[in-house]
């Protein structure tokens, strides 16, 4: 296991567990987010129950890596149908789901080299 692993891994965790605590409590900024897409902001809460759950992965790969993966991975194909949805609606405003996209895909780069 790297340091570059570790440390891109815990970072991921942190960011999805903000994301989602983010939700869970209805941020207004994350809900004027979702308005502009078209997203209903009931679906906040289901919405951050991916990323708490690909939080608890990334942490149980430190000892079963496959987890890791398949946690690493679900983040890439969430954070890429978010940057899709804000595409769609010609939301080309910089968000927090590109570096959060890039982030998942670092870990995944990562944590297919562990």
């Amino acid at each position: 296991m790297t340091i570059a692993y570790v440390i891109v891994t815990v970072t991921t965790v942190a960011y999805c567990l903000f994301s989602a605590g983010a939700d869970f409590v209805r941020w207004e900024r994350v809900g004027v987010a979702m308005d502009a897409v078209g997203v209903p902001r009931r679906w906040m809460p289901w919405l951050g129950v991916p990323k708490a759950v690909a939080a608890l992965g990334l942490l149980i790969g430190f000892w079963i890596p496959m987890i890791a993966i398949a946690a690493a991975a679900g983040l890439v194909l969430f954070f890429g149908a978010a940057i899709a949805t804000h595409l769609r609606a010609r939301d080309y405003s910089f968000g927090l789901q590109y570096p959060f996209f890039l982030l998942a895909i670092a870990t995944l780069a990562l944590s297919t080299a562990v």
